[in-house]
């Protein structure tokens, strides 16, 4: 028997909860499907070590919940902030294990509709989506929401690839690895993260790719390396064994018991060799997979094929009334932002749920009312800057919109827009409104931690902010006409006179002009 909804979604992850949640307090009438028998099938298994790189950060001194969110990337976004991670652990660093039964207890708390050990193996569209598991159900919908996740790794186009283990399943015993010699392919967390495990017992670690390495405290992208993974990079540089390599790995053969993987380096004019391995181990990621839709519905992919294609508004660009969830959304902020953790995508997720109360329900995007002269509207951006935590995780991608009325005199103010969903949309055929965005500064340093830093006496060059800070763009239709950035403050706190009278003024002077076109167009 055919059971049908409004909203289907694949996955009982964090996404996959976060999103059912909204749909739930909206008193919709949806289903969510999860191949395993509990929420958070994945965290069962990865990371393969079992230690977060998302952050808990019990004890920061303010007792705003809100505010607390920056410092808390795990837990999920409820109207009363009722359930947080660090009622499981106070570590830092949480185990995996931690967040599974967080989870667990999440969906048991809002009485969500989850739907278990429902693998769906097809996925067909005609008008609507008919979705069926590997026991035969089948389950439709008009809208369907894709919370899977990276269900498939990545596999480079590499000859010979096929002889390497893989992160997916590779064993984390260490002691299977000693005195051996191993490659591992990938520098991303999941190699660094082998590597570490490693480093007391394999005779020789190399990481290898193409490309250099990138800090997530420099590139201020938290999927880059993080810290707590890079211990061996004091072996290599100490004279230790152990290496990283800026090569391609061209070809991997197999003679005897050893591995003969060619590489080609990239910054020795591209000088190649041949080195031998006990062990090759692949951490090259992982992919979005599609198989499950039939070619009448099958996303498009971007990215290597790595990602479905989304607009603005996290719908598939070749199947429409198809969304995606969770770390899926950030091949809209690749390497940018922080979509790909749930830190970041638990506000996509919100903005998402907004977006559909938009087109199918007719809802107005909240909003408010605010007096229409300069102290108001820099009173509303310093209060928000101050507490926001959805601005802070996803800094320049998403923003508050001020709408100033075409007489000038009301502004309405919405909360977390995606900045190119304005674009896209309606939302920008407006003659006056402004985005308000925590962004870090553009300029480039060789090293973030000897930055000269803007005094506040130096209102004047406040665009040279190197840190995150506010930064306001006056827009008409899609042509930025002003841009005022309020000065980075160790603090976060922008509530002092040096921040507020500069933003004051720029409100002031905008607003004039604007009465002054105004007028000569009447």
């Amino acid at each position: 028997m055919e059971k049908e909804f409004e909203y289907l979604i694949v996955g009982a992850g964090p996404a996959g909860l976060q999103l059912g949640y909204f749909l739930h307090q909206a008193g919709h009438n949806y289903l969510i499907l999860e191949r395993g028998g509990s929420p958070g099938t994945f965290f069962k298994t990865f990371p393969r070590h079992r230690s977060l790189i998302s952050i808990n950060k019990v004890y920061t001194g303010f007792d705003d919940p809100e505010i607390n969110l920056r410092w808390d990337w795990n837990s999920l976004l409820t109207d009363g902030n009722e359930l947080l991670l660090k009622d499981y652990s106070k570590e830092y660093f949480p185990q995996a294990d931690a967040i599974v039964k967080y989870l667990d207890d999440f969906a048991s708390r809002f009485h969500l509709n989850v739907q278990y050990n429902a693998r769906v193996a097809r996925v067909t569209k005609e008008n609507g989506f008919k979705l069926t598991d590997e026991e035969g159900n089948v389950y439709s919908c008009q809208r369907l929401i894709i919370a899977t996740g990276f269900t498939r790794p990545y596999i480079p186009p590499i000859p010979g690839i096929e002889l390497a283990e893989n992160y997916y399943d590779v064993s984390v015993n260490r002691d299977e690895f000693a005195n051996r010699k191993v490659l591992i392919i990938g520098k991303g967390n999941s190699g660094f993260e082998t590597a570490d495990n490693l480093v007391s017992t394999a005779a020789v670690i190399h990481l290898a790719s193409p490309n250099s390495l990138n800090m997530a405290w420099k590139s201020h992208f938290v999927g880059h390396l993080r810290a707590v993974n890079n211990n061996i990079l004091d072996t290599y540089q100490l004279k230790s064994q152990n290496a990283l390599l800026d090569a391609a790995v061209d070809s991997i053969r197999k003679e005897e018991d050893k591995f003969i993987v060619s590489i080609s380096y990239a910054h020795a004019n591209g000088e190649k060799e041949e080195l031998v391995y006990d062990r090759v181990i692949a951490c090259t990621g992982f992919g979005f997979d599609a198989s499950m839709f039939d070619e009448n519905c099958r996303p498009a992919l971007v990215i290597n094929d790595r990602f479905p294609a989304q607009t603005s508004a996290w719908e598939s660009t070749n199947v429409p009334d198809l969304y995606f969830a969770g770390t899926l959304m950030q091949a809209r902020d690749y390497k940018k932002t922080t979509s790909g953790f749930i830190h970041g995508f638990r506000y996509n997720l919100r903005a998402l749920h907004r977006i559909m109360q938009s087109k199918y329900h007719g809802e107005e995007w909240p909003n408010c009312s605010i007096d229409m002269n300069a102290e108001s509207l820099m009173q509303a951006v310093i209060t928000r800057v101050n507490k926001t935590s959805a601005l802070w995780q996803q800094f320049g991608f998403l923003c508050d919109l001020i709408v100033v009325s075409d007489d000038l005199k009301e502004a309405r103010y919405y909360e977390e827009v995606p900045v190119d969903y304005i674009m896209d949309t309606e939302l920008s055929d407006r003659d006056h409104y402004y985005t308000v965005t925590l962004e870090y500064g553009a300029h480039v340093f060789n090293d973030p931690f000897n930055v000269k830093r803007v005094a506040r006496d130096e209102v004047g060059q406040s665009d040279r902010s190197n840190f995150l800070h506010p930064i306001i763009r006056r827009f008409s239709g899609k042509t930025m006409l002003s841009e005022h950035h309020v000065i980075e403050d160790l603090a976060a706190d922008w509530t002092e006179d040096a921040h507020t009278e500069p933003l004051l003024k720029f409100f002031d002077e905008d607003l004039t002009q604007g009465i002054l076109r105004t007028a000569a167009a009447t």
